[in-house]
């Protein structure tokens, strides 16, 4: 099983992308059954407040950026975007701290659901605009994905999956990951922000080649299987 690790966060346009171009390279190369997609926390605005969420365009301007810088950057998500059949709400998407989205994420995996709980927080973040700090909206998604809700509210009540959120951090630091999103193939190769798609079919079958030969096996037929032993 090829591992890859993606380092990404729930407000991160690029992510969204970069994710989606990814999964259409693995679906391009059959590579479905072979490949395993580990979700690392990376929280671009760890500080940001968690009692109310602000509008995508006024969190720009507040941070100084011009009309004319906006208007480029949405541009180049949206096109980027269409490349891989998405579409982005700019008009609905609100900045908010990605925290506890995170460890509902973190709740998902122990529950075999984190791809489809990642696929469907996108999806719903940057189509819908929903409030990353309401819980209701995130208990909605929650059910979304039949996590059930009593583990969700615990989750959200609690500490729970904090040290997993801190060593994804410490993982991105000792990988020296200073944006996202960042791919990390089989410990061997790395692809940071939204490449081509042949980049990623690439990067795939190098790194196939390795978790291939990771396995050297030496020995003979004698050997007992569940049915019998063989001679």
């Amino acid at each position: 099983m090829m591992k890859i690790e993606l380092f990404s966060d729930f407000a991160c346009p690029f992510c969204y992308i970069a994710k989606t171009r990814l999964q259409q390279a693995i679906q391009q190369l059959n590579l479905e059954d072979e490949v395993e997609i580990e979700y690392k926390a990376y929280q671009l605005d760890p500080g940001a407040t968690k009692l109310e969420a602000r509008p995508f365009y006024d969190d720009l301007i507040h941070k100084g950026q011009s009309k004319e810088k906006i208007k480029q950057l949405t541009e180049s998500i949206q096109t980027h975007a269409d490349e891989v059949g998405l579409t982005f709400n700019f008009d609905a998407i609100q900045l908010a701290n990605t925290e506890n989205a995170h460890r509902l994420s973190k709740l998902a995996k122990t529950l075999g659901k984190e791809a489809q709980f990642v696929d469907t927080m996108m999806e719903t973040y940057f189509t819908k605009g929903i409030n990353l700090n309401d819980e209701a909206q995130l208990l909605a998604v929650c059910d979304e994905v039949n996590i059930p809700r009593k583990q969700a509210i615990e989750v959200l009540h609690s500490n729970q999956f904090s040290e997993q959120l801190a060593n994804d951090r410490y993982d991105a630091q000792q990988l020296q990951i200073t944006s996202v999103p960042f791919f990390v193939f089989e410990d061997q190769y790395g692809i940071k922000g939204v490449e081509p798609i042949e980049i990623f079919t690439k990067t795939l079958l190098q790194a196939q080649q390795v978790a291939t030969k990771r396995l050297k096996v030496i020995g003979n037929d004698l050997t007992c299987g569940p049915d019998s032993c063989s001679l």
